[in-house]
């Protein structure tokens, strides 16, 4: 099936390097192979594969050469600048990778003006609706809560199939690529902090409270933090604050890029399901029309909060409050609106009797309906 960022990946193929990530498993490689016939293709995990790029020896008559977990190779930026810069294109390059490729700075010269990146996300709502157009969206919002949405575990449907795959999957994330890219030792640390971060989705996170339970440093802590969300197994969701340097002090909250790992806690999942969509959607954005859009969360000194914020340009452009079963618009919404007239209020309730719009703008909307639209 074609992912909703092959069109805009096609078109750049003869301009720049394309360097596509995201999570392990959600599809990178695959994406990368369906856009070209004629390619050939390397994997640095690969031994008889390392050989030829060390070499450089590929086939260039084919149109596409793709580059898999490039970034494990010492110096990857100035290597893949280097045949840029001396050979070109054709044919057109890709580099996949399941960590965030910006972030490992090997020695070396910089990428800058040279690609564009794609960040693929596992499969939301949004995404299922255009392709697969099932006459039920609210149950497909139910297996998603269940599952999950990368490729494999959801298209599947097995809740048994699942299960072994999440594990699995954990396991090649932090016993592979923490120690390859990382070389993180305290792997059963990182275990606990993983399991701890389940408990605590959606709330802000006290990276000393984090300290003691797992008897470490604030700055261990941080650094984990770090590595997971460069791995993508979480991405961190900022308070808002007009001076970023206040924000950056005050606690975050993380969500997961599989919901499947969180407890059997209905309206977290809810949460991080939304927190997802909204996160695939603003990366879209950023990568494919270049647009400056950030996710963020809003609370007072008073303890008042709202789940999501959705800023453009710097502005505040979107309120989101989540809620499993709702027929009465959160009070939080007129406390915020005071300082952010401007900003439009969505409220995305599961159970829901039926839709509702107030005389300000505030809205109501079905999850299955909002999350299927998507419109930020």
């Amino acid at each position: 099936m074609k992912r909703y960022l092959e069109k805009n990946i096609r078109q750049d193929l003869d301009k720049k390097i394309i360097l596509i990530t995201g999570p392990r498993q959600t599809g990178k490689t695959t994406i990368a192979k369906m856009l070209r016939p004629e390619l050939d293709y390397l994997n640095f995990d690969r031994s008889e594969h390392r050989l030829s790029l060390l070499e450089k020896s590929w086939d260039r008559s084919k149109d596409l050469v793709i580059f898999d977990e490039l970034h494990k190779m010492k110096n990857w930026k100035s290597w893949i600048k280097g045949i840029y810069d001396t050979e070109g294109i054709p044919p057109s390059i890709i580099v996949t990778g399941s960590a965030k490729l910006d972030t490992y700075r090997k020695v070396g010269d910089s990428l800058a003006g040279r690609f564009f990146q794609f960040r693929l996300h596992p499969l939301d709502l949004k995404e299922i609706n255009d392709l697969l157009a099932p006459e039920n969206l609210d149950s497909e919002l139910d297996k998603l809560l269940k599952i999950g949405g990368f490729p494999e575990p959801y298209l599947d449907g097995s809740i048994r199939f699942y299960k072994r795959w999440k594990k699995s999957h954990l396991d090649i994330i932090l016993r592979q690529d923490l120690i390859d890219l990382e070389n993180v030792q305290e792997i059963t640390t990182v275990e606990t902090l993983i399991e701890l971060l389940k408990t605590k989705v959606g709330s802000p996170i006290s990276y000393s409270a984090l300290a003691r339970d797992l008897e470490c440093s604030d700055k261990s802590v941080k650094r984990w933090l770090s590595i997971l969300e460069n791995m993508y197994v979480i991405f961190k969701v900022p308070p808002f604050h007009r001076k970023i340097s206040r924000s950056i002090l005050k606690a975050p909250k993380y969500y997961f890029y599989d919901t499947g790992q969180l407890p059997d806690d209905l309206g977290i999942r809810l949460e991080n399901l939304t927190a997802c969509a909204l996160w695939k959607t603003i990366h879209f954005r950023v990568d494919c029309y270049g647009e400056d859009m950030a996710l963020s969360y809003l609370k007072n000194k008073a303890g008042k909060e709202i789940d999501f914020l959705v800023s453009r340009d710097k502005r505040p452009q979107t309120l989101i409050e989540v809620k499993w079963r709702s027929d009465t618009l959160s009070p939080a919404f007129p406390i915020f609106t005071k300082h952010y007239p401007d900003t439009r209020r969505i409220q995305v309730v599961k159970e829901l009797s039926r839709e509702k719009t107030f005389p300000d703008g505030a809205e109501i909307r079905s999850a299955h309906r909002w999350l299927s639209r998507m419109d930020i």
